[in-house]
């Protein structure tokens, strides 16, 4: 069986975001920035930093911008773009065991609208677990449109979808919905996080997309 993960955001967009923010919409950016917010950002998105709640106080502004600017949709579209690509010139297996998996939260469906209300701004705040889950429970999340043209993609390549995210199992009926309410109607598997794992070391979605 061929498992093909695809993790958005990863190293390379993490390492092209360091490497091409030096001259964006005809502005001259700091080849290092004071901060230090761009070696944060790239420790975060090559899974070396651990036990993470909030974003430093000094990547404050950074991580704002980046969010909520262009580069995070420009982050989208480079990897969307190599990783249809990809898919596209493999040589499938043909017995329908052909899988791919998305992360929920990293690619499906976006959190920025939650991140762009007044008390939250990207600011460096402490995960605040209550609001969060009530903005997961609204199944309101948007749609990322560059994931979604890969996902009508790969549907025609007939590959099996299978979704992978870390909100907890109460909140099953919510996500489906949501899937289903932005254009998601087709999947093999939905797999949420048990109350088991609930206990161990995880990392938090409304963290992780940045």
């Amino acid at each position: 069986m061929r498992l093909t993960v695809f993790f958005i955001l990863a190293t390379i967009v993490a390492t092209c975001n360091a490497d091409c923010h030096i001259l964006q919409e005809g502005k001259i950016y700091l080849l290092r920035p004071r901060s230090g917010a761009a070696s944060w950002h790239l420790t975060l998105k090559t899974n070396n930093l651990q036990n993470r709640e909030i974003v430093p106080m000094s990547c404050e502004k950074y991580i704002g911008h980046y969010m909520l600017d262009k580069q995070y949709q420009h982050d989208y579209e480079l990897v969307a773009d190599a990783t249809t690509k990809y898919a596209k010139g493999l040589k499938f297996i043909g017995n329908s065991k052909d899988i791919w998996i998305f992360d929920v939260a990293k690619i499906v469906l976006t959190n920025i609208p939650y991140y762009a209300w007044s008390n939250v701004l990207g600011k460096a705040l402490p995960s605040n677990k209550t609001s969060f889950n009530e903005w997961i429970a609204e199944g309101k999340l948007p749609a990322v449109p560059e994931a979604f043209h890969l996902y009508k993609t790969l549907l025609r390549l007939r590959f099996k979808i299978v979704y992978l995210t870390r909100i907890q199992e109460e909140y099953r009926e919510a996500r489906i919905a949501n899937l289903k309410a932005v254009g998601y109607r087709t999947w093999d598997k939905l797999i949420l996080r048990e109350d088991a794992d609930i206990g161990g070391e995880s990392i938090d979605e409304d963290i992780d997309e940045y």
